[in-house]
Formats: C-alpha cells, structure tokens, sequence
C-alpha cells in the first residue's frame, strides 16, 4: 500500500498527478488526512482523504509519498504521528519519497544524507548533507525525490517505476501521451 500524507496546505498538483497515475498503473494508494478527512491544499481545493493518519497500517506500507506545498510541508512536521511513520517507513526499508519542498522533511530526519536529490529551487539549504541535483525527479535506492508541480507526472512515473518497473511507466506514460513543449 501506498499512503501519501496530505496536510492543509498541500500542493494539490503534486499530489493528485502522481495520484492518478499510479491507480491508473493499478497501484494501492490510499490518501492519508493528518487532521481529519476533508484537507484543503495551499490553492483552497479540498479533497476527501481516503483515511486518516490514526488508519495508516504500517504492516501494509509499501511507500509513503510527501506532496509539498510549503502548508503541507509544515502540516507533515507539526505531526508528530506523521514523523513517526515517515521515520519507520525509512528504517524498515520502504520507498520514502517526497516533491517540491517535501524532501526537506526527509532531510530532516537524515532521510536524504548522502543520497542524490532534488526539491524546490531555494530549499536546497534545507537539505542537510544531501547531494541536490537539477533535475525533475530522482530516485537514489528507496528514495525518490521530486523537483516541482511541474514535475508532478515525471514524479508519479517514477514512483510507478520503482513498484510495478520500467515497462509499466511506461505505458502509463503513453496512455497519458506525455508531449514538452517550451514556454
């Protein structure tokens, strides 16, 4: 199972992007409300948690996944449950992975030490002893670390990559037809 946490103030691309794509690549996620079901983002769109923090089942956790949003951000560390899960997620050895400013809660907990990663431009001095690249998205072993909700989709692929592999990213990919463009 997939529980991606959502505290007020979350940045609603990044996580209803990723979201999408992996139920659509037939992944178990549930959303995880830190203070209750209904959780506003930082843009005022509220979304109906699947459960709440107290629900998560750590026998089932496969990966968390920290959407950021500076809101969110600050709603995941005012948690103390939310530390707690995030901290056991890394210590049993599941996937932990974060956008945007998220990996700076990572950080925080010595998550990205050492690791290769990304997250918003101007967080990366809240990113301890990370080794911050430019980059969309990256995945240095169970940790995979997105840039911005304009890296939303590489982010969502890449976390489809790591559960269901290569072949499956995809054809998520495809089936969204990715196309860049310039602005």
């Amino acid at each position: 199972m997939v529980y991606m946490l959502l505290g007020t103030g979350f940045e609603e691309t990044e996580a209803i992007a990723p979201l999408d794509l992996m139920r659509r690549a037939g992944i178990s996620v549930q959303t995880v409300g830190l203070n209750g079901k209904i959780v506003y983002g930082g843009h005022g769109i509220g979304v109906e948690a699947d459960i709440t923090l107290d629900e998560i089942d750590l026998d089932q956790l496969e990966m968390i996944v920290l959407p950021g949003g500076l809101g969110g951000v600050a709603s995941i560390r005012a948690s103390e449950k939310a530390m707690d899960t995030i901290r056991w997620a890394f210590q049993n050895d599941k996937y932990t992975a974060a956008i945007c400013a998220g990996p700076t809660v990572l950080a925080d907990l010595g998550i990205t030490d050492g690791k290769r990663a990304v997250c918003y431009p101007g967080c990366e001095e809240n990113m301890g002893s990370a080794i911050t690249e430019i980059a969309p998205c990256l995945q240095d072993g169970k940790v995979i670390t997105g840039a911005s909700a304009g890296c939303a989709t590489a982010f969502g692929l890449a976390l489809i990559r790591a559960l269901k592999g290569e072949d499956m990213a995809k054809t998520i990919a495809k089936q969204i037809v990715i196309r860049t463009q310039e602005v």
